[in-house]
């Protein structure tokens, strides 16, 4: 298999009897067999007697020239906190929960479209980074980079991308986790309005900012898989040309402390897109000067976690990652005026980004500031907590304002590997995929 073939090409070739499904499977368990170590997991369950008679069921269906899905034959990997009927939702735990009754409902609508699913990814535990360490399962390294970090919290899923093990993957994103592991493992990742898809049978982080999307090679791969979550039809993505399109870059909060290396990524692209055709106008946001209030003492996150966390901590917490289980305590300083507070102001910083973006088509920045830091960057608690809300900043900006966004990647070759983000309003997701398909087409 090429591993980076879109997933358009793989169902054309399967499709077509060029290649089966099966053939397929096969190509994405040779990669986990070839890279996949037990030290530094990037499956923590691998589901391989069920993928493999689901990739047979879709050989057959097609062999008899029945209709097998809009994923039919596709390898797709899922994140560790999304339910799957009979297995453990471990979400980078050490796996006391029992297991699941059922499928999520994004797994469940994942196979009525002929998805084969590989198994679970490795993942921040609980999800609550965007590093993607996890010292239960070990961290797998960056496919792009060795020896520096996948990003996070779905680290697996964008490792399995990368390295061929699985087509595509699904993931969560409570703030960047599925665009960070995607800048930093060169691949494309894309956080939805959060109302739409649903989230029954996934393990909460922050139920008010939790969104779930796929992790893949293009923005059409994301699409459809978009397509199917929200449980709508797939339509080719009609293209936009950049002439005419105007973009919103803000000149503070989200450009400073870039690193130079992303600092020239952006520039390239601001270049490039200017030069098709489109007008970037750089102008100050106010609303994002005001976020870091919605964060304090954690913010939601905290907040929400905790609730969800505190009986668990008081029966397993010495099994936590205890770099997880401080960031989760920090809720229980959070009083409910404090929460009801919070919620106040996040309704006026979300209508106020609705108002300010009317005016563009779209707002663009670096998905992260820097490239990924190298693993023994993060071993001082204190570097791990400056570099993580780092990493966390400019992505959080989607999640905070509940808006759509997008990291593509806009790295040379030669360079380490970095995204180039644009973010769109709640609720304009197919627009704002349309968009994304322009630029990536002119980057």
């Amino acid at each position: 298999m090429n591993q980076s073939a879109s997933l358009a090409q793989l169902l054309d070739d399967m499709n077509s009897g060029q290649k089966r499904a099966t053939e397929l499977l096969d190509s994405c368990l040779a990669q986990i067999n070839a890279y996949d170590d037990a030290k530094a997991q990037v499956y923590t369950k691998r589901f391989d007697k069920a993928a493999r008679s689901e990739a047979d069921a879709t050989d057959r269906l097609r062999h008899a020239s029945v209709s097998a899905g809009q994923l039919a034959g596709l390898p797709i990997a899922l994140k560790a906190l999304f339910d799957v009927a009979g297995e453990i939702t471990n979400a980078g735990s050490q796996g006391w929960q029992a297991p699941a009754q059922s499928d999520a409902v994004i797994v469940s609508r994942l196979r009525r479209e002929g998805a084969v699913i590989t198994g679970h990814t490795n993942m921040t535990e609980f999800a609550y980074s965007g590093v993607g360490l996890n010292p239960h399962y070990g961290t797998p390294d960056n496919p792009l980079a060795p020896g520096r970090i996948p990003g996070g919290s779905s680290c697996g899923a964008a490792v399995a991308v990368a390295r061929g093990m699985a087509t595509a993957a699904i993931g969560t994103d409570t703030g960047g986790s599925v665009r960070i592991p995607a800048a930093f493992c060169g691949l494309t990742g894309f956080k939805p309005s959060q109302a739409r898809v649903p989230r029954d049978g996934t393990y909460p982080l922050s139920d008010s900012l939790d969104s779930i999307g796929p992790i893949a090679h293009t923005v059409d791969c994301c699409a459809r898989l978009d397509a199917v979550l929200s449980g709508h039809r797939y339509r080719p993505l009609t293209p936009f040309s950049p002439k005419g399109l105007r973009f919103v870059v803000p000149t503070d909060y989200m450009l400073s402390d870039l690193d130079d290396t992303v600092a020239r990524a952006f520039t390239r692209s601001l270049k490039t897109l200017r030069e098709a055709g489109a007008s970037i106008v750089e102008a100050p946001a106010p609303v994002l000067a005001a976020l870091p209030e919605l964060m304090e003492g954690g913010g939601f996150t905290a907040a929400e976690s905790y609730f969800v966390h505190r009986q668990s901590l008081a029966e397993h917490g010495d099994l936590y990652d205890p770099r997880v289980s401080s960031r989760i305590e920090r809720g229980a300083a959070i009083s409910a005026a404090d929460y009801l507070e919070l919620c106040r102001r996040r309704k006026h910083r979300k209508q106020q980004a609705d108002q300010w973006l009317r005016d563009y088509d779209g707002l663009l920045a670096p998905t992260v500031p820097v490239v990924p830091p190298r693993f023994d960057e993060l071993e001082n608690d204190d570097d791990y907590a400056r570099l993580n809300l780092l990493i966390l900043r400019n992505p959080t900006v989607a999640n905070l304002l509940d808006l759509c966004a997008i990291s593509l990647p806009n790295h040379k070759p030669d360079d380490l590997p970095s995204g180039l983000m644009l973010i769109g309003r709640n609720g304009t997701d197919d627009t704002l995929l349309r968009l994304a398909q322009a630029i990536e087409r002119v980057l």
